[in-house]
């Protein structure tokens, strides 16, 4: 999240989005945003699909946080209160699902929002759906075009691009606090100091509201971060060192165990 969203220019959602048409299941916007842009908190009835071909998005909602660089997408399932933000230049395309039709009905617990990884089918289908609904003239062909780009939406995987940020006051103000400044490394005594908890409670916190232990917690923020500052370009040395792992090879080696590959295949798709 931007380091002072009060600051932050806002935008307005898509009117696109409050749309319902069973007769156009899909509708795009292309939007190019630049640095530190952020809509307003809002819902709509269309699921959205968001995939950012350059930069990389913060997608939040309630108190958590999905990260989206270009290999990757987010679901939003419709009436899910949101934001989007991008902190660098970002082009990207929003797909807008009308609610008369399932998508991702095999998924668990449809009412959250989900990173998707993306396939080279997905990518060249979401570049060429503002094309076919606005050039094609055979509703027939645009209709089993949509088809075609939903089910594969239903069987995109589901990435770990996901920190949630819990709602007890004390832990919120934690999670967010570290959201911001993820290179902050006190030590979590001196952080529970900070929010006015003791130790134990943060840790239990953490566990019943999060899913993840607190150490589990600030190594996926630490490796969120990181795929933000490696997008921009910079290089894996400086990003390793200044999110504090002992060596670049030591970043690798925690980013593989969380995402399966190194950060530059990763982030090569």
């Amino acid at each position: 999240m931007p380091k002072n969203v009060a600051d932050t220019p806002f935008f307005e959602p898509s009117p696109v989005s409050y749309i319902i048409d069973p007769d156009r299941p899909l509708l795009i916007r292309s939007q190019t945003l630049v640095a530190n842009r952020i809509v307003r908190p809002h819902t709509h009835p269309r699921g959205q699909y968001a995939w950012a071909r350059k930069g990389v998005l913060r997608i939040i909602s309630d108190h958590s946080v999905w990260i989206v660089p270009p290999t990757h997408a987010v679901w939003i399932p419709g009436g899910t209160r949101h934001q989007v933000a991008s902190e660098t230049r970002a082009e990207v395309r929003h797909v807008f699902v009308d609610p008369s039709r399932t998508v991702r009905a095999g998924a668990p617990r449809l009412d959250r929002c989900a990173v998707l990884a993306v396939t080279a089918l997905m990518r060249e289908l979401t570049l060429r759906l503002e094309a076919i609904l606005a050039e094609e003239p055979d509703e027939t062909r645009r209709l089993r075009f949509c088809d075609v780009m939903i089910d594969e939406l239903d069987r995109l995987e589901e990435a770990p691009l996901h920190l949630p940020g819990g709602r007890d006051p004390r832990l919120v103000r934690l999670t967010r606090h570290l959201g911001e400044h993820p290179d902050d490394r006190r030590p979590l005594a001196e952080l529970a100091s900070f929010v006015g908890a003791s130790i134990r409670t943060l840790e239990r916190l953490f566990a019943e509201e999060t899913g993840l232990t607190y150490r589990r917690w600030r190594a996926r923020l630490r490796l969120l971060a990181a795929i933000e500052r490696l997008e921009r370009g910079d290089s894996t040395t400086a990003v390793a060192m200044s999110l504090g792992y002992s060596s670049p090879s030591a970043f690798t080696a925690s980013f593989r165990e969380e995402f399966g590959e190194p950060p530059r295949t990763f982030l090569r798709g």
